[in-house]
Formats: structure tokens, C-alpha cells, sequence
């Protein structure tokens, strides 16, 4: 039911007006000027204003010019009832805010077709109101939660700022939230781990998967886990966590706390690019695998590329929205144009290179994210940390385990937890779990099962080698593996000894293969943290002595 406020300073007037809009069905009050009027709208809801001119107290042009000004957010028609005729009070009667006009004596209808076509238009008013107020709700929810998301955002990509020395990076997202991410953190053995990855699409559907796996990432390297261990569990994250149609293609990096060696999980970016000072590529390191989150955990596949690095290197990464970038002409930038670009100038920054994609760009429209890393091989510096006082008394760990044992147990976990309880060995945890996970592995893959990484050099050689791990495993009888750790506190060291009863190997590999035989970090990365690593004639034992002053872990 439509509600009509009838203003005129005649009884009579509003008499008439009332009957025939009270005939109609419509809900009628009255007002005999107009600061009566405008009480009555502040009290009810008036759907349509018929307002005389001519008034004591407040006439008609001020009241209407108040009504506009009051009630602008939903149409409010007014519309003049008037005996006036010339043209100068219609023009001032508009100027002040009048829609329409009902001349006196009033024609019943005309007033009713005015009132229902002014009607039609408040409704279409109200209704365009109520849709603004959700878009502006809704608005405010969205603006909301992206200030939540990126505080979060923001927050989990910590540490990029903290190795001006070693990272020039840019990041441009083509949407409010990024697709792609940077991570960097440092081990506890020294290394620096970077991350590039590269969600499919961009926004904020792409920028919420950088959340689980910046978790994974940090709280992997702060535990000293290897390059293809991270992959292996950021994958299983993001393939129970993210739909079919989406993944993350990414590089994974490793660089030695000595700056000279590199690990890399390569999996669906763009090239990774080994350049010298002068910007002239000294190797291509291609991609290997596919992007994370599409594979199954059996089928994931875990190689690395392990190469040696100088000084004067850097590790160029970048996702495919540089190279994609396109002009108004439908060129894209390419890689050719992109290694001209790396060196056109030396020791060239990420923002040289950026200016070269955006002139290129010519001004088009950026389509995707632009993410590009240069990572200079130099020595990592020593993480600060508070030292905790080393335990005074000395001890001996002892543990032997038989088949039933090797078959339904990994060790290494619950005697690194029981090690670390011990004063001032928690600090080392990361380095005390490399040494003996690759001694514990290397003694019971290649000990006591006999497998031969050489298999993982064959096509889906890693699928292969764990296949016959498992049926090895299955089938094992007959084994034993010995674990012996001494703590010696006079010369803060700690001595493992890691028996197995398998065949072992021959002495003259023992120098150079050991415990590099896993296809893994071994032997290389051992001896930047170990002081000390021998075997036995027969190749089936190891000694590795671990010193625990800071001096003697980070020489190498």
C-alpha cells in the first residue's frame, strides 16, 4: 500500500485529496504547511509528496528543496499541486526539487495515472537501493577479508628481506593477491633454501595455496630436511588440499652454507639460468618433474640436480609471466629476448630486467604475475643464536635392531628426540638427523638390502628403485643394523657408529661414493658438517665424528 502525504493549507483541499486517494487504496496523511510536512516524513515512511505551493509557515518551494536534500538516497516524488500558470513558478518549482504538477481543480485521473507512474519509479529506486547496500556490504566483506588475507599473506612470507646479499627479487602481481611466491629461509646447518612457485591463474584463489606450503617450507628447512623432502611434502599438501585444475609449478634451491654447491628440485617453470658476473649463461638447468600437487605420493618423483657453483654466480629464476609477456602486436617477450636481457648489462638487477619486459610491453595490459630472482652464490652467514650450556657428563647410546625391527620401524626420529634432550644438543638437532638418516639409510638400502642407486639414472628409475626397496623390505630375514653415539664433552664431539650385516662394498669406493651412493645430498653435504667420516675395510660400517663448537661446524 502506497503512502501519500497531501501538504496544503486548505481543509477543503486536503478533504478532496484524501476521498479519492483513499478510494484508490492508498494510505493517506496530511499536512497543513510544510514544517508539518516534514515531521510527518520523519515519522513515517511517504511513498509520494503532493505539495501545494502556496503555504504560511514554510511554502512549498523551501519545503521541497528541504525534502530533496533529506530523503536523496530512494527517488521520493514530488509532486506540485498548484493553481499558479506562468512560467517562472514551473522553472522555480523544478529547480527546487518538483518531479511533476496536479493543477487545481484536480482531475481525479490524471492524479491517479501520475501517482502510478511515479510509483513504478520509486519502486525501481527502492529496489536499486537495496541492491547497492548488498553490493556495499558484500564490498566491505570482500575489502575485509583480503585485509585478513594478506596480513596472513604477508606474514607467512617472512625472511625475503633478510639476505639482501645473496636475493635481488621482484614480485608483480597482475591481481589484488599474488599467484606467485618467494620463500626463504635458512637451515640450522647454515643453508639457504629458496622457493619459486607459480599457482595456476592469479589472485586470490591462487595466493591462498602460498599459506600451506610457506608452513611446510619454514618448518621444513628449520629441521634440516633435504630439497626433495620438501617437494615430496609440500606435493602431498597441496594434492589433498587444492582441486584437480590447480597446482603449483615451482623451483626448490638449496645453496651451502659455503656458497660452492646447489640442490635443485626443478618442476614446470620456466628454465633456471646459472649466469656469470658478466650475465652470459654458464648452464641451463631444465625442468625435471611436474608441478606440485598433481602427482599421487607414489608417484611423486624426487630427483635432484646437484652442481658446484663460484663465487661469482648467480641463479636467475623466474615464473612464465616474463617470458609470456606480450605486446600490443601479440609478441611475446620470449627467452630469447630474456637472456639478451640478462646480459645486456653486468651484474644486472631484477628491476633493469623489468624495465626491459615493460618496454617491450609497449603499455599492454600486464596478464599475468611477474616473479624474477637472481641468487648470488656467496658464503652464508652463521645464524645468530643464543648457545645453550653443553651438558658435563659424558654417555653412551647403544641400539641394535633385527629384521622384524628394520621392517616396522624407522629409528632415526625417536633416537634424535631422545639425543636432543640432553643439554646443548637440541641446537644441533638438524645436523644431528642428516647424519644419521643418511648413515641409517645408506646402511640399510645399500647394507643390508643391496639395492644400487644407479637404477634412479634409469627412466622412472626413482618409481623402480623404492618398488624393489619395498620387496626387499617385504622379504627381508636374517638382518641387523647397529647404532652406537658417544657424546664426549672434553672435546664437545659426538661419535656415530652405524654397523649393518650386509655385504658392503669395496674399500676403494669408500672415498668417494659412501654415502653418496642414496643419489642424494651424502657424502658432499656431510663433510661441510662432519669433521670426520671413515668406513671400515669391508664397507659396512661407518664412523663420522660431529664436532659441536660452532668454529669447527661451519669450516669446511
Amino acid at each position: 500500500m502506497l503512502n501519500i502525504l497531501v501538504v496544503d493549507d486548505l481543509a477543503l483541499n486536503r478533504r478532496m485529496l484524501t476521498v479519492m486517494l483513499e478510494q484508490q487504496g492508498y494510505r493517506v496523511y496530511n499536512a497543513e504547511n510544510g514544517l508539518m510536512a516534514l515531521k510527518l516524513l520523519a515519522e513515517h515512511s511517504i511513498d509520494i509528496v503532493l505539495l501545494d505551493v502556496i503555504m504560511p509557515v514554510m511554502d512549498g518551494f523551501e519545503t521541497a528543496a528541504i525534502i530533496k536534500e533529506r530523503f536523496s538516497q530512494v527517488y521520493l516524488p514530488i509532486i506540485f499541486i498548484t493553481s499558479l500558470e506562468d512560467e517562472a513558478s514551473f522553472e522555480r518549482c523544478l529547480a527546487v526539487g518538483g518531479d511533476d504538477f496536479l493543477h487545481k481543480p484536480f482531475q481525479e485521473v490524471i492524479l491517479n495515472a501520475k501517482i502510478k507512474a511515479h510509483s513504478r519509479i520509486r519502486n525501481l529506486s527502492q529496489k536499486a537501493r537495496e541492491q547497492n547496500l548488498q553490493l556495499e556490504y558484500h564490498q566491505n566483506q570482500v575489502e575485509r577479508e583480503h585485509e585478513i588475507v594478506e596480513h596472513i599473506f604477508n606474514n607467512a612470507l617472512e625472511n625475503q628481506k633478510l639476505f639482501t646479499q645473496h636475493l635481488d627479487f621482484h614480485l608483480s602481481p597482475a591481481a589484488m593477491f599474488n599467484g606467485d611466491m618467494f620463500l626463504v629461509a635458512q637451515s640450522p646447518i647454515g643453508s639457504l633454501y629458496c622457493m619459486l612457485g607459480d599457482f595456476t591463474g592469479h589472485g586470490l584463489a591462487a595466493a591462498v595455496g602460498a599459506l600451506p606450503v610457506s608452513r611446510v617450507f619454514y618448518t621444513m628447512v628449520s629441521k634440516g630436511m633435504s630439497v626433495s623432502d620438501i617437494a615430496a611434502e609440500i606435493n602431498a599438501v597441496l594434492a589433498n588440499l587444492l582441486p584437480g585444475h590447480m597446482f603449483c609449478a615451482a623451483t626448490i634451491l638449496e645453496l651451502s652454507h659455503s656458497g660452492r654447491s646447489l640442490s635443485a628440485w626443478l618442476g614446470g617453470l620456466p628454465d633456471t639460468y646459472i649466469i656469470n658476473d658478466k650475465g652470459e649463461i654458464t648452464r641451463t638447468l631444465e625442468s625435471q618433474h611436474m608441478a606440485l600437487g598433481i602427482l599421487e605420493g607414489d608417484e611423486f618423483e624426487r630427483g635432484l640436480i646437484h652442481i658446484e657453483v663460484e663465487p661469482t654466480s648467480r641463479v636467475v629464476m623466474a615464473t612464465d609471466g616474463i617470458i609470456e609477456t606480450a605486446n600490443p602486436q601479440g609478441d611475446f617477450f620470449s627467452e630469447t629476448r630474456f637472456k639478451e636481457a640478462l646480459c645486456s648489462k653486468e651484474n644486472i638487477t631484477t628491476a633493469q630486467v623489468l624495465e626491459r619486459v615493460n618496454k617491450f610491453a609497449q603499455g599492454n595490459e600486464q596478464q599475468d604475475d611477474l616473479s624474477l630472482v637472481l641468487l648470488n652464490c656467496l658464503p652464508v652467514p652463521e645464524l645468530e643464536q643464543a648457545a645453550e650450556p653443553f651438558s658435563p657428563l659424558p654417555f653412551n647410546f647403544s641400539l641394535s635392531l633385527n629384521s622384524k625391527q628394520i621392517k616396522s620401524t624407522n629409528p632415526v626420529l625417536e633416537v634424535v628426540d631422545v639425543l636432543t634432550q640432553v643439554a646443548g644438543l637440541n641446537a644441533h638437532r638438524a645436523n644431528i638427523f642428516l647424519i644419521l638418516s643418511e648413515a641409517y639409510n645408506n646402511a640399510l638400502d645399500h647394507g643390508v638390502l643391496g639395492l644400487d642407486s644407479e637404477i634412479k639414472n634409469q627412466e622412472d628409475g626413482f618409481l623402480v628403485y623404492y618398488q624393489e626397496r619395498d620387496t626387499a623390505l617385504a622379504t627381508l630375514i636374517d638382518a641387523l643394523i647397529i647404532i652406537d653415539i658417544r657424546y664426549c664433552p672434553d672435546n664437545l664431539a659426538l661419535y656415530f657408529t652405524v654397523c649393518d650385516s650386509g655385504n658392503g662394498f669395496a674399500k676403494a669406493h669408500a672415498s668417494d661414493q659412501s654415502l653418496t651412493r642414496e643419489h642424494g645430498r651424502g657424502l658432499s653435504l656431510l663433510g661441510e658438517i662432519a669433521s670426520h667420516i671413515s668406513f671400515n675395510a669391508a664397507g659396512n660400517q661407518v664412523e663420522i665424528c660431529y664436532q659441536l663448537s660452532s668454529s669447527s661446524t661451519s669450516s669446511h
